[in-house]
């Protein structure tokens, strides 16, 4: 195909792209990132933080959360399946996922580990009520993390980034948690990212967000942490009522 017609084609592609977010989110800003890394034009939709909106309850009925990702007027939900669906549909430029097999699995792996595993450690350890109790998590979240520094080494193979010379799909996911990680060490003043333990990791997230295509849709943290502490206090007041 000439390349008239390849650009030609994913203007079109790109026209109809919409994202249904709320700024501060990092899963919204998991979509973000890769809809910049692949150069895909878009409008961003903001939702509110204490209202569903009806154009959220009809396009994801199930989760009822953002991000949604609309393409051609289809939505798709979850921030982890809308990045895949990201880097599936618009398979021009440079790809997020690994191409071999085996790596696209075990990436597939650790992204669900630090979703499902790992993160949520963080907020379970601001939640624990006395010292035995926090001691607990602290040692799972350590651990965890020492997971994740060894995925990073084998990961990396000895590069810049779990996806190689460039940010690929474990960059975006563990990155777009970083700015709420550094919420969660003001909150508890506690260290997540330890360099004497991880000092891999520690590297690594000093240049994802350095990195120009990602680092405008990483909050800033102070701002993160005063804006949880009045949501926190408005919910505690809507609660009361």
């Amino acid at each position: 195909m000439p390349a008239i017609f390849q650009v030609l084609d994913l203007a079109m592609a790109t026209s109809n792209v919409k994202l249904l977010g709320r700024n501060g989110c990092p899963f919204v800003n998991r979509a973000q990132m890769a809809l910049n890394l692949k150069s895909i034009d878009h409008e961003f939709i903001e939702e509110d933080p204490f209202t569903k909106s009806e154009l959220l309850l009809k396009a994801n009925p199930i989760g009822k959360k953002v991000p949604v990702l609309f393409h051609a007027e289809t939505p798709i939900s979850e921030s982890l399946l809308i990045v895949q669906y990201i880097d599936e549909a618009w398979p021009n430029g440079l790809s997020i996922l690994p191409s071999d097999p085996y790596e696209r699995a075990t990436t597939r792996f650790w992204a669900a580990y630090v979703d499902e595993k790992w993160f949520p450690l963080t907020a379970e350890y601001r939640k624990a009520q006395g010292e035995e109790a926090k001691a607990a998590v602290r040692d799972k979240v350590i651990e965890g993390t020492l997971l994740l520094e060894e995925a990073f080494i084998k990961c990396s193979k000895g590069k810049s980034f779990f996806g190689g010379d460039r940010i690929g799909y474990l960059d975006i996911v563990l990155g777009s948690l970083l700015g709420w990680l550094k919420v969660e060490e003001i909150l508890t003043s506690a260290k997540i990212f330890d360099e004497t333990k991880v000092p891999k990791l520690v590297a690594w997230t000093k240049r994802f967000c350095a990195d120009k295509a990602v680092k405008d849709f990483i909050p800033e943290s102070e701002k993160l942490a005063e804006g949880f502490k009045k949501f926190e206090m408005l919910k505690a007041a809507s609660n009361s009522n």
